[in-house]
């Protein structure tokens, strides 16, 4: 199977992904046995997304005021814009600064 053709079946989980953590266990779930590397992509992009996230969430509880806490829920959304752009035009797009990171972390689901 060609790249095109892989990125093209794996594009609609790759979508799903992107929508809340249950679109992220539910793109793992339907990924599991295919496993396309442009789904697993995506997904890996999501995890951290999430857990950025909730860690915002709960620092913001513990010690951020309120304004620092809606910049960083404003660059997450922008974050997440990017990859879901990316994952409509069938273009592996890495989430600036921290992208790699994910893909290096998360490297564990294929």
């Amino acid at each position: 199977m060609n790249k095109l053709s892989a990125t093209e079946e794996g594009k609609t989980n790759a979508i799903i992904s992107h929508f809340t953590i249950i679109g992220t266990i539910i793109a793992i779930l339907l990924n599991n046995s295919k496993k396309n590397q442009f789904t697993s992509f995506y997904i890996r992009q999501m995890i951290g997304l999430h857990l950025l996230s909730f860690l915002n969430g709960w620092l913001t509880k513990q010690y951020l005021s309120g304004w620092i806490s809606s910049a960083i829920g404003i660059t997450i959304f922008l974050f997440w814009l990017i990859s879901f752009i990316g994952a409509i035009n069938n273009n592996e797009k890495l989430i600036p600064y921290i992208g790699d990171k994910f893909q290096e972390w998360f490297k564990v689901i294929q």
